[in-house]
């Protein structure tokens, strides 16, 4: 029996281990039945630790009108139960869900009692700890947040207000903002052209940033020719399609061709392709005679210059989100 209970608990920390994302494991709904969290991909989760008898139970009266406000949206609440802070959370899962329906009305779905802590802490909350910046689960209503790619975005307390974790929420609901929050510099990519139609979309996403006095003083050229393209490769990422943009050399029209440049990234993000803005093949692309035949290529307008290129293509890298600094940001009240 203890070789059994051995083997067992090294094939949930292998599991652990190995998790790529919450998907990976399976967990006990309020009837004892398996459920795999895969059947919540592509959602946003918040995944809490609750007890009734806590100081913290009030919390729920936030959850569940959070969990209304963008359900919809393709945001879960999943509320797992756990006795090991104060004993705060007696009886069983039935009368811990008659409890909180009757009290509060919730409509998330509860899962069966667990341990978040110790050894014979529940497998997805030891992955959970490891994910959110590691450490013990310190009290109920521990929660964290989980992208539609079944990682960990952020550990809130339970002290944490539901307005801060709303905020932080927005951003992977809001299909806009969530596209937005996921565009990396994507510097290395398959080698599959990118289709015409898809060059057409976001050439169109660009030419609708705004402008000063709708003027639209730009110029943009979008290399299919592959030919041309193997002569700067090499100075491009590699890139199997390159978006230049061109603006007037005095430079009174720069910011607008940076809108419209951050437009197309984000269309190609949205349409599943990498980018990477560059501006340091530019001196090479304009004066250099190896690329003579490309530039010529791009007629561009008199007057205005190569301000820089956009390599762009299937990505074959994923890169991490790089820290932000949101002490920059000041609010004037």
């Amino acid at each position: 029996m203890r070789k059994m209970l051995f083997c067992l608990m090294a094939m949930m920390g292998v599991l652990t281990m190995t998790a790529q994302s919450i998907y990976d494991f399976t967990v006990k709904d309020d009837a004892g039945k398996d459920v795999s969290l895969a059947e919540y991909k592509g959602k946003v989760l918040l995944i809490v630790n609750t007890a009734t008898r806590c100081g913290f139970t009030p919390q729920y009266k936030d959850l569940e009108p959070l969990y209304q406000k963008y359900h919809g949206q393709g945001f879960e609440i999943l509320d797992f139960p756990c006795n090991q802070f104060g004993q705060q959370a007696p009886g069983t899962i039935q009368e811990i869900h008659s409890f909180c329906t009757a009290n509060y009305d919730i409509h998330f779905p509860q899962f069966d009692k667990i341990e978040v802590n110790g050894e014979n802490a529940h497998p997805l909350y030891t992955w959970l700890k490891a994910q959110g910046g590691g450490g013990d689960i310190k009290w109920n209503f521990t929660k964290f947040l989980i992208g539609r790619d079944g990682k960990v975005i952020k550990r809130y307390e339970s002290r944490d207000q539901i307005v801060t974790i709303e905020a932080d929420m927005q951003m992977e609901v809001n299909s806009v903002l969530s596209n937005m929050m996921a565009r990396r510099s994507v510097r290395k990519y398959l080698d599959k052209p990118v289709e015409h139609e898809k060059l057409e979309t976001i050439a169109l996403a660009g030419i609708n940033a705004p402008s000063a006095m709708n003027r639209q003083n730009w110029a943009i050229r979008i290399i299919e020719d592959q030919k041309l393209l193997a002569e700067v490769k090499d100075m491009c990422r590699n890139a199997p399609n390159l978006i230049c943009v061109c603006a007037p050399a005095d430079g009174r029209f720069d910011l607008d061709a940076g809108l419209l440049g951050e437009n197309m990234m984000l269309a190609a993000q949205s349409l599943g392709l990498g980018t990477c803005i560059q501006t340091g093949p530019i001196r090479f692309l304009t004066t250099d005679e190896k690329a003579k035949a490309f530039r010529d290529s791009l007629d561009i307008p008199e007057g205005f210059k190569l301000l820089y290129v956009i390599s762009i293509g299937y990505p074959d890298e994923q890169p991490e989100a790089k820290p932000r600094d949101s002490s920059k940001v000041k609010y004037i009240k």
